[in-house]
Formats: structure tokens, C-alpha cells, sequence
């Protein structure tokens, strides 16, 4: 406790740290502020039966920051900016040119590869939102169901979409953390209060074991992605001796750390963004008059119903998406360029092809095995719910995994600034 409470001194009194923890703080407030103002013309009443009684609402209530709870004028939340970011991401593989401006491009490729990101999300939040709103209009929950009505709605909540997507870079430039992540762990532990006074309401004690169970799984899951979040694979580099005069440069040896879960908490989001679109699309086509149209939103609604196939997309998806972070931001080719240019070797492994041959092999058991964690983590809650028929277990499984993660983040990422600090 000593330690913690030293470290958290040493935040408040570097001015630089601190400035960073406040802008945070502030950056999180109104961003709550901002969940709390609804759009116009909304059956409050109607909303809440409506979220109490549909899963998919509510995990993309997690996305939306909590804001799609009160219908408020951020109700997409980064919901689009990841999506964008997730289109983005698999663009690289198919286009050369844009996997040269994300990875070699340096500093200014990135801020290139963002800014397409950006653009891509203004069309994105507008399809999303158009059909959320006419979702909602079906459900009898926007009392003003006119043309301009709904396209006054629809300006409001994409531009509340960027406006969140805006804060979300400015906490990642000017404050500590990935912003778009601390947005989402927001909005999930603002709801905690929530949840917590649910619980002692709804309280039966014949429900004991399983509540006992759903506690051991949330421990097994916070202990697990705490061990694998840390757990690394030390690959041992030794830098060649050079000798210039007298003088005698390098002969050290250090290591290079391979983490077991390179992508962290990346490939959850990009998994639930993906399953949620055969929801959407689901929901959106309910009602239609066309059978064709009825029978593609009966099969979207059946494949989300069916909890057992849902989990076998929801693994496989998680695994894929594992592979696919770690394969765009760890590129074993151009490590081993780096290593051979600064007179570094594996020792026993010739320099160039053979290392980059190496650390490829060693990252892929890596991955596999964060890949296959993450995957029975994510489904593991779903599971629960099959056996036991509380829905709750779905999505706080996730929100569980998402919130563990971005602390671990925070708390890195505010010692790496401490350690700067010290230097």
C-alpha cells in the first residue's frame, strides 16, 4: 500500500503528469455531461422496457459509452470510429500502399492513416444512426416519427458521434491512456451503481450458487488477463563488439519481450463491432412487409438467439482478429532489419532471413496461445448464461475484460511516465 500511495504522490506532484491526469478527469466529465442530454421527442418509459429486454442494445450500449441508455446526443459513441478503424485495419492487407503508410511510413503516415479513419466514419455514423433511429421509431419509442424529425435526430447524434471521437484523440495526445478505450471503460463503470442496486433488488437466495459461480468466473477472469496481459516470451539479443582505437563499443546482451497478448483487449471490440451488424440488420428488417426481407431478419435474429452458435462465431472471431492485430502492428521482417542494422543478432541464429524466420515462429505460439484466451475468456460468460439463463452474464463478461485491460493500460502507461519523470 505504501508503494501505491508513493506512486500516486509522485502523479500530483510532476506538473506535467498531473496536467495529464486532470485533462483525463475533465475530458471524462464531459464526456458524461454530454451522455445525460437526450435527443428530442424520446418515451423515456419505453426506452428502458425496451433496453431491459434486449441483449444486443445493451452490449451496444457498451460501445455508445452508456450513452445509448438515455437516447442522448452521443448514443453511437466510437461505435463508428472503431468500425472505421476496423475497415482501415483490414484494408492493409489488400492494399500495399496503405500497409506502407501504417508501418513505414513513420509519424506522418500514421496521422495520414487516421485522418482516412476519420472520413470513413461520417458515412458509417450516418448509416448507423439512420437505422438505430428507424429501429427505434419501430418500437414506438420516438414519439416524432417525421422526416424532418428523424433527420434533425440523425444530425444530431453523428455529430455527437465525431464530437466523441474528438475527445477521444485529445485524451490519447494530451492525457494518458488510449482515449477511445478510457471512453468505453467509462461508460461501463458508470453503470456499476446501476447494476449493483439491481442486483439487491432483484436478490433470491435460491439463485445463490449461481451467484457464487458468476463471482468466481469474474475473479478467474480478471486473475487470468492480469497473468496473460504480463506474461512475455524473452527472445535474448546480443549486440556485437566494435572496436574503434581503444575504445570498445557494444558485447552487451539484453532481451527482446514477445508478449503473449501483443493485440491486449483489441480483438473483444473488433469482434462485437463485426456480430453486431447481423443484429442490426435484424432488428432493421422486423416488420417489413417484404417476405424475402422477413426471412433475412428472422435468420440475423435466429443466428443472435441461438447462444451456441453466436459463441462459435464470438471465438472464432476473436481468435482471428488476434492473429490479424498482432500480424499489422509486429512485423517480425522489419525487426530483424532492425536488429542487423544496429549490429545485433540472436545468438545461433544467423541475422536476416533465418531471424526473421525465428521470431516469427516464436510469435505465432505466442499468439496462438493469447489468441486462444481471449477467445474461451470472451465466451465463457455466453456459456454461463446457456447453462444458467441470466443474460446478464453476456455482457458482463465482456464489460469484466474491457475494464481490466484499460487499467492495466493506465497503470503502464502512467509508470512509463514516472520512469520518464525519474530520468
Amino acid at each position: 500500500m505504501e508503494i501505491v500511495f508513493n506512486k500516486i504522490k509522485a502523479i500530483f506532484t510532476d506538473k506535467t503528469l498531473r496536467n495529464r491526469v486532470l485533462f483525463v478527469l475533465g475530458a471524462l466529465v464531459v464526456f458524461r455531461l454530454l451522455s445525460a442530454i437526450p435527443i428530442p421527442g424520446v418515451d423515456a418509459i419505453k426506452l428502458q422496457n425496451f433496453i431491459t429486454n434486449n441483449q444486443f442494445v445493451g452490449v451496444l450500449n457498451i460501445f455508445s459509452g452508456g450513452g445509448l441508455s438515455t437516447l442522448s446526443i452521443i448514443m453511437l459513441g466510437v461505435g463508428p470510429y472503431i468500425t472505421s478503424s476496423i475497415i482501415m485495419q483490414l484494408l492493409t492487407i489488400m492494399s500495399p500502399r496503405l500497409k506502407a503508410m501504417y508501418q513505414e511510413d513513420g509519424e506522418i503516415g500514421r496521422k495520414k492513416f487516421t485522418q482516412f479513419s476519420r472520413m470513413l466514419t461520417i458515412p458509417l455514423a450516418i448509416v448507423q444512426g439512420l437505422a438505430l433511429l428507424v429501429l427505434l421509431r419501430k418500437q414506438g419509442i420516438m414519439i416524432d416519427a417525421s422526416l424532418f424529425g428523424t433527420f434533425t435526430n440523425l444530425s444530431v447524434i453523428v455529430a455527437g458521434s465525431m464530437l466523441i471521437m474528438w475527445i477521444g484523440e485529445l485524451v490519447s495526445e494530451f492525457g494518458i491512456g488510449n482515449g477511445v478505450s478510457l471512453i468505453i471503460f467509462a461508460g461501463i463503470v458508470a453503470s456499476i451503481p446501476t447494476e449493483i442496486s439491481r442486483f439487491f433488488f432483484t436478490f433470491d437466495m435460491s439463485n445463490l450458487p449461481v451467484y457464487i459461480l458468476f463471482l468466481a468466473v469474474g475473479l478467474l477472469i480478471v486473475a487470468g488477463v492480469v497473468v496473460v496481459s504480463e506474461a512475455e516470451r524473452p527472445v535474448p539479443v546480443t549486440y556485437a563488439k566494435q572496436v574503434r582505437g581503444d575504445h570498445v563499443a557494444g558485447g552487451t546482451q539484453t532481451y527482446l519481450p514477445i508478449r503473449i497478448n501483443q493485440a491486449g483487449v483489441i480483438p473483444i471490440i473488433f469482434a462485437l463491432s463485426i456480430l453486431l451488424f447481423p443484429q442490426l440488420i435484424g432488428n432493421f428488417f422486423a416488420g417489413m412487409e417484404s417476405p424475402t426481407l422477413l426471412a433475412i431478419s428472422r435468420a440475423m435474429l435466429w443466428f443472435v438467439q441461438n447462444t451456441w452458435l453466436y459463441a462459435i462465431f464470438y471465438f472464432i472471431f476473436v481468435f482471428l482478429f488476434t492473429y490479424f492485430y498482432t500480424a499489422v502492428t509486429f512485423d517480425p521482417e522489419q525487426l530483424s532489419t532492425n536488429l542487423q542494422k544496429n549490429g545485433a543478432f540472436v545468438p545461433g541464429i544467423r541475422p536476416g532471413q533465418a531471424t526473421k524466420e525465428y521470431i516469427s515462429k516464436i510469435l505465432i505460439r505466442t499468439t496462438t496461445m493469447g489468441a486462444v484466451f481471449l477467445g474461451v475468456i470472451a465466451v465463457l460468460p455466453l456459456i454461463i448464461r446457456a447453462v444458467t439463463g441470466i443474460s446478464a452474464f453476456a455482457i458482463g463478461g465482456t464489460a469484466l475484460l474491457i475494464v481490466v485491460s484499460v487499467v492495466l493500460d493506465l497503470i503502464k502507461k502512467t509508470e512509463a511516465q514516472l520512469s520518464m519523470r525519474e530520468y
